[in-house]
């Protein structure tokens, strides 16, 4: 290769999305990147046409690829919104989220990746964004040291992701309980009202209720009450994510015990429960967010919830799974149904404040995590 060439591949240029030029190279990129740790099972993601599906639906977005000669060899997302930080509705400030970080693998080690956040960081800043945040595994030490190492964000909260399985048959509901959807004013009530103080609680949450993809919210109480001054109540909603998923990565002999697994409990009905779906090929997914309970009797209103949410994804073509997101120490997780063998306790969100010194003395990532948190449903 000549020196002219060589220079030529070693020349990266930072930009704005373009669909026209862009949309198949993204695409491709997308298909062909690997996502999470070489020492375990990957996530394969199928956009379904769209590379800006996970940022769409955010008050404000952008995508940036980085481009080497006619190739692309990088592409971030980012979104902004004001939600919570404190514990008060005063406590409010303008967040980036940066997300969908790919560089494939022979492209790596060049700082392509490290440009990319720091030229979305820069956008953050063009729009006043106060903190920027990002989600990975524990376990992706490259995506760790890329972040706290080389761009100075510091650990931050360690959500847990529950994964349910959609079973083949719908569940029994429990005929004591009396499920009702809300209209949209009503459900934003009941968020305002109960969960505005919570961690990342977006002030937009009425776009939130409103979007499209916003299934629906929904309240039990026991039958012959009233959700409005029962004692006992519990309510979620339903986000329909708008990409597809599927693991890849997984040793033969793990594939063929899923496999057999599965036709066992087709075949006998007391091996209901220890098969793992097909998450192989592509599914689609349901997302649990918002879930809160009140009162001492809660608990199995929760699951009945939760159960009617997994029998709407078994009514579903494609549905494999319901997942929800949940604060660390948060002890509704021990209300939302979900496989411990498919679940994750190891994600780590990183934080970093992107005008330090242009405030008063609050400083949100020194601040001890609270309990719970907001799943945004337009993030994940």
């Amino acid at each position: 290769m000549s020196m002219r060439n060589e220079e030529a591949r070693d020349y990266v240029k930072i930009r704005a999305y373009n669909k026209e030029t862009d949309l198949e190279k993204v695409l491709d990129l997308e298909r062909n990147c690997e996502v999470g740790s070489k020492k375990r099972p990957i996530l394969v993601t199928d956009c379904l046409g769209d590379p800006l599906c996970r940022v769409r639906n955010s008050p404000l977005y952008h995508m940036l690829v980085a481009e080497s000669g006619k190739d692309l060899v990088g592409v971030v997302c980012g979104s902004i919104k004001v939600a919570t930080i404190g514990s008060s509705l005063e406590s409010r400030a303008k967040l980036g989220y940066i997300l969908g970080l790919r560089v494939p693998t022979c492209h790596r080690r060049r700082g392509i990746g490290r440009r990319l956040v720091l030229a979305m960081e820069q956008w953050f800043c063009y729009n006043q964004v106060d903190y920027a945040y990002m989600a990975t595994e524990k376990s992706n030490e490259a995506s760790i040291k890329l972040f706290t190492y080389k761009l100075n964000y510091t650990k931050f909260r360690t959500p847990r992701i529950l994964v349910n399985p959609v079973g083949h048959k719908p569940e029994r509901l429990d005929p004591n309980v009396a499920i009702t959807r809300l209209e949209i004013g009503q459900a934003k009530s009941l968020y305002t009202r109960h969960m505005s103080s919570l961690e990342f609680f977006p002030q937009d949450i009425d776009q939130v209720l409103s979007n499209k993809l916003c299934l629906g919210t929904w309240v039990a109480c026991r039958h012959g009450e009233s959700w409005l001054n029962a004692s006992n109540w519990a309510m979620l909603s339903v986000w329909n994510c708008p990409y597809r998923i599927r693991v890849a990565r997984l040793p033969f002999v793990c594939l063929f015990r899923a496999k057999i697994l599965r036709h066992l409990e087709r075949l006998i009905p007391c091996f209901k429960g220890i098969g793992i779906p097909n998450i192989f090929s592509f599914f689609r997914f349901y997302i649990i967010y918002g879930a809160h309970m009140v009162g001492p009797e809660a608990a199995p209103l929760m699951q009945a919830l939760c159960e009617h949410v997994h029998n709407m994804a078994v009514k579903q073509k494609g549905y494999r799974i319901v997942l929800a997101e949940v604060g660390g120490d948060d002890g509704i997780r021990y209300f939302i149904p979900h496989r411990r063998d498919l679940s994750f306790s190891s994600d780590i969100w990183c934080v970093k404040d992107l005008r330090k010194g242009e405030r008063e003395s609050f400083d949100w990532n020194t601040m001890p995590p609270s309990t719970s948190i907001f799943l945004d449903p337009r993030e994940f």
